[in-house]
């Protein structure tokens, strides 16, 4: 496009913004649920900022982590404020404690069903009382809301969680999410759920201050020696203690580190993992997990003739390190494509296109073809991953070809159950695996595609990683580790196992069993499958089996894992019988779900005026996203010029994309 064509383009688009832009005061009718970019100015930085710090305390024992966040929140304006943060959790983690303290004042969260937790939340802000809720938006996002925080008032939230490190390819990892990026929503927000509100969420402009402070320790107890202990994501110290004991600190605690994921991974010494049989008897319930480490791979002789679409978000949070990153993970992975094998590129932001309407051999001309199309693409628009999907899925199959769709994407969608339920629905003839691409994907659609279609999920968090994870997926793909899995028990009672239902192993990672057990701890587990090399058994003894580390850590992971069943991948409405199961497991077990909160409240009257102003905690864009990660979306109060400049922004940026 030559720059004569643009002048008219851009009057007549500077036209449109003006006259479509809101009143001040006016609510837009039509505005979806999304996103904004905060405006600075109004507010004091001390009354927009009301969380300081957030510390994390985590021990590693075997492989069972117990994680203890604090966070700190201030109060350095003159009036009362309440205050609500959006933050991000492990997709595993088994949330089951917190507390309030204020001054000298400590109060033991309770857990309760999820709408009587709220009205208890409200009625003590109403009453002048400090008090916190804290609540599950997605099985890895949480909101913290904190009620009259006074003038000069000091509050931390402590919440404490616990979850299972599953090592693949012999290397465990320790992941802390630090943010949640932005969530595209086409959701008008006059109907938006409870559920989904909190999409919209205010954020920084990319480069803006953020005084919260970010602050992590970790402390690594294998019970056998460590190697390889490293951390990607931050800089860092390791220090040692007689080889199996390790203490992780970041190197430079005044740096920003809360924009990305902690991630560390680590290696057991001769690049064993610890598999066998963990028992935990209780008062009214016993519980065991059980690992077992799948047999080495094998190439297999002959791979069935295949076909691969390839899913690529090319929408504006992708702009960018993610987008080059996926185009690199895919031009690799097609150019390794067999001459035999067939395949598609379908590229999606607010629309989609498609390489070809039926997919193709990967030929050299055809392949050329497709690193063209990919090499062009520059991020922008929505993030309209489901009709992308269902364009995937609806292109002619060849009946003697194994179809395969790879989803490369951040993640930052809002629409995570409709994504599952369209996978679900194709599972017959169709696996799925999943590439997040960024510093803080969301790992509950990434994993959950792959888990939902029987994939396997990936995620590369730098450009460096992508040819390494290109490898593992062409190895992953041509061959599962075991299939037709069968787990027998012989003199042992088990019950209530997790999962129910034994997919194929495609990685190698352990299969991990929970289940509870009634009697003596006696008798055997037989775990077999098919593999490559043929017929694999492999037998445990329970009598002697080692106990947990950690007391009372099976039962809450086998309730955790009960839960991420029902709950984490389901699609579809969920019926009352779910419903309840979910709440009672909460309740049971003092877990945080979808239907069960913890609240916590200060019973002292200090907000005597009962008047405070509500602050919602805006968050940083996540390292390496841009500003059109947010699109078009502004601050209801903000002044329109501001909003009109941000939208000019915008444009500026697609126009001298247009002319190059």
């Amino acid at each position: 496009m030559n720059r004569t064509c643009m002048r008219p383009l851009f009057l007549l688009t500077l036209l449109l913004i003006l006259s479509a832009s809101p009143a001040r005061g006016q609510e837009d009718p039509g505005r979806t649920l999304s996103p904004y970019f905060v405006v600075l100015g109004k507010e004091s930085e001390a009354e927009l900022f009301p969380l300081k710090s957030t510390q994390v305390v985590a021990n590693v024992n075997g492989v069972i982590a117990v994680v203890l966040v604090t966070q700190t929140y201030t109060n350095e304006g003159t009036e009362p404020i309440n205050a609500r943060y959006v933050f991000p959790a492990s997709t595993r983690a088994a949330v089951h404690g917190m507390r309030i303290r204020v001054g000298d004042q400590v109060v033991t969260a309770r857990i309760e069903e999820r709408r009587k937790a709220r009205v208890q939340f409200e009625t003590a802000k109403a009453e002048g009382k400090s008090a916190s809720l804290l609540e599950q938006q997605r099985p890895n996002v949480f909101t913290m809301n904190v009620a009259n925080i006074m003038p000069r008032d000091r509050v931390e939230v402590e919440l404490r969680y616990s979850e299972l490190l599953i090592p693949t390819e012999g290397i465990y990892e320790f992941l802390y999410p630090t943010v949640v990026g932005p969530r595209y929503s086409s959701q008008r927000e006059a109907s938006a759920t409870e559920a989904t509100r909190w999409v919209k969420c205010p954020y920084l402009h990319p480069g803006g201050h953020n005084p919260g402070t970010f602050d992590i320790v970790v402390t690594l107890s294998a019970g056998m020696p460590l190697q390889d202990v490293r951390c990607a994501s931050h800089p860092v110290d390791v220090a040692y203690d007689a080889g199996d004991v390790a203490t992780v600190t970041l190197k430079d605690r005044t740096e920003v580190g809360g924009d990305r994921d902690f991630i560390l991974n680590y290696r057991l010494a001769g690049e064993q993992i610890q598999s066998g049989l963990l028992l935990e008897k209780g008062e009214t319930e016993n519980f065991f997990l059980l690992m077992v480490q799948p047999p080495e791979r094998f190439k297999a002789a002959e791979v069935s003739p295949r076909e691969y679409v390839f899913i690529l978000d090319v929408s504006g949070s992708m702009d960018g390190f993610p987008l080059e990153t996926g185009k690199f993970l895919v031009a690799d992975l097609i150019r390794h494509l067999r001459d035999t094998d067939l395949f598609n590129v379908v590229l999606f932001a607010g629309g989609s296109r498609v390489m070809a309407d039926v997919s193709q051999p990967a030929t050299e001309e055809n392949v050329g073809r497709a690193l063209q199309m990919i090499g062009e693409q520059r991020g922008g628009g929505g993030t309209e991953l489901v009709p992308a999907l269902k364009r995937a899925l609806s292109l002619p199959r060849d009946e003697g070809f194994s179809r395969t769709i790879v989803v490369i994407t951040d993640g930052f969608v809002d629409g995570d159950r409709e994504v599952f339920e369209i996978i679900q629905e194709n599972l017959s003839q169709t696996n799925f695996f999943s590439f997040g691409i960024g510093s803080a994907v969301n790992r509950h659609l990434v994993d959950g595609i792959a888990r939902a279609g029987l994939g396997e999920p990936f995620v590369v968090t730098r450009p460096d990683e992508a040819r390494e994870a290109a490898e593992r997926f062409r190895a992953y793909v041509e061959s599962p580790l075991l299939t037709d899995l069968r787990v027998v028990y012989r003199g042992l009672d088990a019950y209530e196992v997790e999962p129910s239902a034994l997919p194929d192993l495609f990685a190698q990672r352990p299969l991990i069993l929970f289940g509870k057990w009634r009697g003596s701890a006696d008798g055997e587990i037989e775990v077999s499958g098919n593999g490559v090399a043929g017929r694999y058994s492999r037998t445990f003894r329970v009598a002697g089996s080692a106990p947990a580390v950690e007391s009372g850590a099976l039962r809450l992971l086998w309730a955790r894992a009960r839960i991420a069943r029902l709950s984490d991948l389901a699609f579809g409405p969920v019926d009352s019988e779910v419903e309840s199961q979910i709440t009672a497991l909460g309740l049971g077990y003092s877990l945080l779900t979808r239907y069960t909160s913890f609240v916590a409240v200060i019973e002292e009257a200090r907000n005597t005026r009962g008047e405070a102003k509500d602050v919602d905690q805006p968050l940083p864009l996540p390292q390496g996203v841009s500003a059109l990660a947010i699109g078009g979306a502004y601050e209801s109060g903000a002044e329109p010029e501001l909003w009109l400049l941000l939208a000019l922004t915008g444009l500026v940026l697609a126009l001298r994309r247009a002319v190059r």
